[in-house]
């Protein structure tokens, strides 16, 4: 596993120029057209029920780690799987929050709301003012950062975290050179705010850093080449609350424990980002306990993962089996079945076909098994080896000595946008590929 190559995709994924127009999706997802090129067995997963927790999960709204929605769909995903069969264990930890009563950036009487990057470091109700300065992406700028807010203006790209050199380096940077304050613009194929995933230990800068929308900053970036005086403030009430992994158990008393895992939680409400991951997890928790008969069963479901996969590391202490008695790890990470969209200048519109930018990582010695069963599913047809790229909560379970161990994760168009929504939904893929985990799952078995 290289890191350098697992943090260079979870930073961005790099894409040409586009912006967002904001063309509204009229097929729904139930009906588009599957484009996928896989079948599902004759006894595959029932599409219907399928659709219906997709919707079930989007219907929780935001899923911020501890929030209301997050610990709703939790008790519901938890009764779910209780309904299977299984025993269930929950686990709660602490989780970072920050609820925002006011969050916005001013310039000459023009106010614009802002994304408070976490943990959040509060300005207070009065906030921070002084000169704006531009800050490219290698921490280059004009004059003196002294007293300033820095303006970050990120590279184009599809973002998903703040840990990576070419969004943390250009701030920190400022920060050392002496700024009071950060504002990064998020470009990206959607011209709004990317919510960046965050450690969930400490605060990762010295001082207040929010995030702006790329199709808000142009008046912003003007003010900045004059240094005109601008006001940020990042107000509202903050610290840790309680959230909670559970892991659904069938302890069958069988030698060797399946494990299947997903996460839940984002910034936003994340349907594509994650709905497609909790529908196949709930898909193969209602179809293993006939079909792998000679496994008991772990259902692992995470929360935190927003916070740099904080849930999934609490995870591996408590609730996951055993490392030696555990014959495979499968784990349904960001971006199982998005829908994909055109990009033309100054508009999105949706296409009928899967996003392919998701990526399968498997143990090296399953490499030929996964390209087999995922023949004709866009980016799952292609996977590569976990000594390779793995990414997302799969290096938790890689790195707590899970082997053989698989997982997905990818970037969607509207990954951490509060616009990922059911028009990113692309039900006949999310269905292919529950089918696909299945077929997975029974081959790795059987070898």
């Amino acid at each position: 596993m290289i890191d350098a190559s697992r943090r260079t995709f979870l930073g961005a994924v790099t894409l040409g120029s586009a912006t967002l127009g904001g063309a509204a999706m009229t097929a729904s997802c139930a009906t588009a057209a599957p484009s996928s090129g896989a079948t599902t067995s004759v006894a595959g997963p029932d599409a219907a029920l399928i659709e219906a927790d997709l919707n079930s999960y989007v219907g929780f709204g935001n899923k911020r780690a501890g929030g209301p929605g997050d610990m709703a769909c939790g008790d519901w995903l938890a009764g779910e799987i209780e309904k299977a069969g299984y025993a269930v264990e929950r686990q709660t930890f602490q989780a970072p929050f920050f609820e925002a009563t006011k969050a916005e950036l001013t310039l000459e009487g023009s106010t614009v709301p802002v994304y408070p990057q976490p943990i959040v470091t509060p300005t207070g109700p009065d906030g921070v003012t002084g000169p704006l300065v531009r800050v490219d992406v290698a921490g280059h700028f004009t004059g003196s950062l002294q007293g300033a807010i820095a303006l970050v203006d990120l590279p184009f790209a599809r973002w998903s975290s703040a840990l990576p050199r070419p969004v943390r380096g250009p701030i920190d940077a400022a920060f050392a050179a002496g700024a009071k304050a950060v504002v990064a613009i998020t470009n990206g194929p959607t011209g709004k705010v990317i919510a960046l995933n965050a450690d969930g230990r400490q605060p990762m800068f010295p001082g207040p850093v929010a995030l702006l929308a790329p199709d808000k900053a142009q008046p912003f970036l003007a003010a900045a080449f004059e240094r005109k005086q601008a006001r940020l403030v990042l107000d509202g009430q903050g610290g840790r609350r309680d959230a909670f992994n559970f892991v659904g158990r069938m302890d069958r008393g069988k030698a060797k424990w399946i494990a299947v895992s997903t996460p839940r939680s984002g910034w936003f409400g994340c349907a594509a980002e994650r709905g497609g991951g909790v529908a196949a997890w709930l898909d193969i928790a209602r179809w293993a306990p006939a079909a792998l008969a000679d496994y008991n069963l772990a259902l692992i479901c995470n929360t935190g993962h927003e916070y740099e996969y904080l849930g999934a590391a609490e995870a591996m202490k408590q609730i996951a089996p055993p490392v030696e008695a555990t014959r495979f790890w499968l784990h349904l990470g960001a971006n199982v079945a998005a829908r994909d969209w055109r990009e033309l200048p100054g508009v999105l519109t949706p296409l009928p076909n899967v996003d392919a930018q998701r990526v399968l990582s498997i143990s090296p010695e399953l490499v030929p098994v996964a390209q087999s069963v995922f023949a004709g599913q866009l980016g799952y047809e292609s996977p590569v080896s976990s000594a390779v790229l793995s990414a997302g909560e799969l290096d938790e379970v890689i790195k707590a000595g899970y082997a053989p161990a698989a997982g997905v994760f990818g970037i969607h168009r509207y990954h951490h946008v509060e616009e990922d929504d059911t028009r990113c939904l692309h039900l006949p893929a999310t269905v292919a590929a529950a089918d696909g985990f299945r077929r997975l799952l029974l081959a790795v078995v059987a070898a």
